[in-house]
């Protein structure tokens, strides 16, 4: 091992550090520490999770994940319910407020990168991106930069998202086996009736592993409706949501319908920021009963 390279590496964080403001205790001049500016990325990213995947993604000390998690709690900031899969762990999500605080986090730290690199010209700007790019690339040992792919349904991909669905809402919201029932009934009829003119599956694939998935079915009178989208538990984070949604959004576009529309349930926190971050709207609500729970249905639409 080579001093002067472990100097050099530790002197580059400092400045790094310092450029950055992480070592001011309010964290791009908002009410937060770098720590807990993290946190409300990686709550916002995940959408539900638990203690311990929290510890693990951020690297930190469970008992000072802890005290940051009891703070956001006592300020409303996120919401804590039991986990139905494991009574030991509870559920975290951001409440309403808990989304805007992340959202002005996140708009304060935007801006800090852009106060520090607006003095430079674009090309200093590609150098600077290549350069962490290839920091980045060296020393990120984990397989999260593994590439994903998007790909059309092949033969077992429907059974395989039906059983996942039904599996993952089991063990993260109660569901019951109706809900299975109903993801069945809507992957078999789109086996049935599919007409690759109009309609679409895309699975979300990364290193040969399905990760997620999306329908988008004719719905008639120029409508198309999203299905089953759903995200792998350990590929939350990693914008597969967003490339699933963004991929029904062009379908329905280059096929010419008038807008797409969808049902989903108020408590999938997840699912609803990305629907409303590709700007579609929420149109109506209904309390319902369902899935052996009581259940807040929506309605939401994007006109094209």
């Amino acid at each position: 091992m080579d001093d002067k390279q472990i100097a050099e590496i530790r002197r580059f964080n400092r400045a790094f550090a310092r450029w950055l403001g992480l070592f001011d205790e309010h964290y791009s001049k908002t009410d937060y520490s770098p720590a807990e500016s993290r946190l409300f990325y990686e709550l916002a990213a995940a959408g539900h999770t638990n203690g311990a995947n929290l510890a693990r993604s951020m690297g930190v000390d469970p008992a000072y994940l802890s005290r940051m998690l009891q703070k956001f709690v006592a300020e409303g900031l996120v919401a804590v319910s039991p986990s139905i899969s494991d009574r030991r762990r509870n559920q975290l999500a951001l409440t309403p407020d808990g989304d805007r605080a992340a959202a002005s986090v996140e708009a304060a730290a935007d801006g800090a990168i852009a106060d520090l690199i607006t003095p430079l010209s674009e090309t200093e700007r590609r150098e600077l991106v290549s350069a962490m790019q290839t920091i980045a690339r060296i020393l990120d040992r984990d397989d999260s930069g593994a590439s994903i792919i998007l790909r059309p349904h092949r033969i077992g991909d429907v059974a395989h998202v039906v059983a996942r669905q039904a599996q993952l809402y089991a063990g993260e919201f109660g569901w019951d086996g109706s809900y299975e029932a109903l993801a069945a009934e809507i992957g078999g009829k789109f086996l049935q009736d599919f007409d690759p003119a109009t309609e679409g599956c895309w699975i979300a694939e990364r290193d040969g592993k399905i990760i997620g998935s999306v329908f988008v079915v004719d719905a008639g009178q120029g409508v198309a409706q999203l299905r089953l989208l759903y995200v792998e538990p350990d590929a939350r984070g990693l914008g597969v949501g967003k490339l699933l949604v963004d991929q029904v959004v062009r379908h329905a576009r280059d096929k010419r319908y008038a807008k797409i529309r969808l049902w989903t349930q108020a408590s999938l926190v997840a699912a609803r920021k990305l629907y409303a971050n590709a700007g579609f709207t929420l149109t109506e609500s209904k309390p319902h009963h369902s899935f052996g729970k009581d259940l807040v249905g929506e309605y939401w639409e994007l006109k094209l």
